[in-house]
């Protein structure tokens, strides 16, 4: 609508040249935007946003019971409820979880592509499966850049070393060893105890005498 407004009072200005009449109308325009706006968020986006929260909790039980196709079609009718709210987003990661379990990798990429989460860790996971569908697909060099991004995304003694030792797995089996030597490395200089736990310096060692073979 303001748009419109915008359009129709610059011919009207070229016209008559009224300059106020144009200001006036382009933030009148921009009032009943706004005014709009906040009653969307306030009276429609608000209540169902709420109410959404806690609408995919049983296609997630569903999930976690192993009930793949239940949980599928459960998530699926709340993803088409309640898209675009904080449930709606929740419920089609999980969604994309699922469709993986099923072996859709195809569709679950698509599914976790679309996916909005404010959550940082939550953020991490969506990267780090879409790497997962990638790995499964074969398509192992964008497996190897979502990794990483979900490496570098939200940094920590966690998900960081975790997406960084898949990366390098990945890059090993791309043989491209120099960059899994440099992934393999910084898991050592940087998160000690999960280095510990992978006994990583074997794969150090690996890594850089496949590269010199």
């Amino acid at each position: 609508m303001a748009k419109n407004n915008s359009t129709n009072n610059l011919k009207q200005q070229f016209k008559e040249n009224k300059q106020l009449r144009m200001i006036t109308y382009g933030i009148g325009g921009l009032v009943v935007v706004l005014v709009g706006y906040l009653v969307y968020r306030q009276f429609i986006f608000g209540p169902e946003n709420d109410k959404s929260k806690g609408a995919y909790v049983k296609g997630l039980n569903l999930a976690s019971q192993d009930s793949t196709d239940l949980a599928i079609a459960e998530l699926e009718s709340v993803v088409k409820k309640y898209d675009g709210t904080v449930g709606g987003e929740n419920a089609q990661l999980v969604l994309g979880r699922q469709y993986m379990t099923k072996g859709n990798f195809k569709k679950a990429l698509s599914t976790l592509e679309g996916v909005k989460v404010s959550d940082t860790y939550a953020k991490v996971g969506v990267i780090g499966l879409q790497g997962d569908c990638y790995s499964e697909m074969g398509k192992y060099q964008d497996a190897l850049d979502k990794y990483t991004e979900a490496a570098e995304t939200n940094e920590n003694e966690k998900t960081t070393p975790e997406y960084l030792f898949k990366a390098a797995l990945v890059a090993e089996h791309l043989k491209n060893f120099e960059k899994a030597t440099e992934l393999y490395e910084r898991i050592r200089d940087n998160y000690s105890q999960f280095a510990q736990q992978k006994a990583i310096e074997k794969f150090i060692a690996r890594s850089k005498n496949t590269k010199l073979k």
